[in-house]
């Protein structure tokens, strides 16, 4: 069973979403995360300059998420450097700037799945997932909307 909570309902949407999957034991994971998960390529190459022009507020970023115990997913990750970032040799910044997603993930025990204080833990995600949001939603409102 899994849920999507987007700010226009639809999947995956433009600008983030939140998403629960409840799986059963060793069938399916169950987790949760806050992600723009294939952004669109103009949303995608700001964030990228985002981090090489300001690495000092992406790592910022990334600090923040680590104090509260997560970090920014690696999954799909490019194995070479886009084209236009070849001069950015900082391990850090090549790791964000190769992302095709920007997620973060807290894995959920399936034994803990019934008990009363899930959506609390659920909630806690999203506040704790707040600087990578607020610093995504900054560089969103950089980008020019495409019509569709």
């Amino acid at each position: 069973m899994s849920a999507l909570l987007s700010n226009s309902g639809a999947k995956w949407d433009e600008s983030g979403c939140f998403y629960v999957c409840i799986g059963l034991p060793g069938v399916r994971d169950c987790y949760a995360g806050v992600a723009w998960w294939g952004p669109r390529k103009e949303l995608l190459h700001a964030i990228r300059e985002a981090v090489v022009e300001k690495p000092d507020d992406y790592r910022t970023v990334v600090a923040k998420l680590k104090k509260n115990g997560l970090q920014i997913s690696d999954n799909e990750r490019l194995k070479r450097t886009p084209r236009g970032f070849e001069n950015v040799t900082d391990s850090d910044l090549l790791d964000a700037i190769r992302n095709r997603h920007f997620a973060v993930r807290m894995d959920i025990d399936p034994e803990t799945i019934t008990r009363a204080d899930l959506a609390d833990r659920l909630v806690e995600l999203a506040e704790h997932s707040r600087p990578m949001i607020d610093w995504i939603k900054k560089i969103e409102g950089t980008v020019p909307q495409t019509s569709e």
